[in-house]
Parts: structure tokens; sequence; C-alpha cells
């Protein structure tokens, strides 16, 4: 109704008429205070402590966590100190990750060195033990070369019963015995040689007792007798 009293108090020009009509909207507003002082006189109002009291903890609960929330430090923070912890916090770990792939290279550079270590020691060794066979197989061939040299003058030297050139001889041509060696060895040397020495030792051998009996007769008579020996076949 107010605001039918607003449009018509817009629409004319009349003072006496705009005066009836404020007072009509001031009466209007007695009368409702009026009837809304009755009505709460006729409310029982019931009693809100406990509410309250629960209500002044709630509230004393939320001061102290916006309080607690307006403090922290992050509640300080503004885009530009945030930025800065930010980069400050890229920057460390920058540095911390560096360090690390620098002790990373470090390590692997001191593996690598000891590896090359030793495989040069392996190499090294290995070197020395290749010339020390061959300073082995060298002295062994100069001792070798040395005892065929001093072997001869050596057993020369030593005296004649020992037999130290026969022996050695047939060790060298592998017979069993000096006699063996020499048979070996005048074979060797020239075969028809040997075997008019093997055909003469073979007549002899045949005719042995024919032989004795001649020289016997031929030592008591002082000059040569005439024998007659036996010719076997060759086989």
């Amino acid at each position: 109704m107010m605001d039918e009293y607003r449009d018509e108090a817009g629409a004319g020009d009349d003072p006496a008429l705009a005066f009836e009509r404020l007072r009509g909207e001031v009466a209007l507003l007695r009368r409702a205070v009026e009837g809304m002082t009755g009505a709460r006189e006729a409310i029982d109002i019931p009693d809100y402590e406990p509410t309250l009291e629960r209500t002044e903890k709630v509230l004393g609960l939320l001061v102290r966590q916006i309080d607690a929330v307006r403090n922290s430090p992050a509640m300080t923070l503004t885009p530009e100190n945030m930025e800065g912890r930010l980069n400050a916090s890229v920057a460390d770990a920058t540095r911390e990750l560096q360090h690390q792939v620098q002790s990373a290279k470090s390590t692997m550079a001191a593996a690598t060195h000891d590896l090359q270590d030793m495989v040069a020691s392996a190499r090294r060794k290995d070197e020395q033990n290749r010339l020390l066979s061959i300073a082995a197989a060298s002295g062994l061939v100069a001792g070798l070369a040395l005892c065929a040299l001093m072997a001869g003058p050596i057993a020369r030297l030593a005296p004649a019963h020992w037999l130290w050139p026969e022996r050695m001889a047939a060790r060298i041509v592998n017979e069993p015995t000096p006699w063996d060696a020499g048979a070996y060895l005048m074979a060797r040397a020239s075969p028809p040689s040997w075997e008019a020495i093997v055909a003469a030792a073979n007549l002899v051998k045949h005719n042995r007792e024919t032989i004795e009996t001649c020289r016997e007769a031929a030592a008591k008579a002082k000059k040569t007798a005439r024998c007659t020996i036996t010719v076997k076949p060759a086989e």
C-alpha cells in the first residue's frame, strides 16, 4: 500500500493531497508497530540460553581457527613471496641434483680409473710372463748348447775307465751299451766296411777250433802254418 501511495504522490503536484497521503502512511506504520507489539506480548518466548552457550562455544572455536589460519605463514605469502620461495626451492633442488650428478661422475671416473689400472696391470703381468717365458726358453737353449759344447771336453777329462765318452755316445744314438753304439756308428759311417767286419767275424766264429789249432802249430814251429777253413755261403 505504501508503494501505491508513492506512485500516486509521484503522479500529482498538489501539496495538500501529498500531505494527506503522508499522514495515511504514518498512520499505517503506527498501526503496524502496535500490532507487532501486541503480537510480541501474546507470544511465549522460549529460553534460548543453552542454545546461545553452544553457539558461543562454536563461535569461539571458529574464532581460534580463523586466527590460526590468519597467523599461519601461508596467509602472509604474496604472489611475489611465493614465486621467490618456489624459485629458491627449485634452485636448492637443482643444486642437490647437480651435486649428486657430480658425485656419480666422480664415482664413475674413479671406477673407470681403477678398471684401467687393473687392465694395465694385467697387461703388464702378461708381458712379464711372456718375457719370463722367453728368458726361460732362451736360458734352456743356451744351457743345452753349452752342455753340448762342453760335454765332450768334460767327458774326455774324466778317467778312461769311466767310459764317459762311450756312455755319452750310447745315450746319443739310443743304444743300451757302448758296444752296440759302436756297431751302430760303424754301420752308419761305412756300410761296406761294416759288412766286411761282420763277414770276418762270422768266418772266425765258424772256424774257431781250426784257427786255434793252426795258431798253436804256428807257435810251436815258430813259422807260418797253413790251415784249411770252411767258408759257409752267405745267407
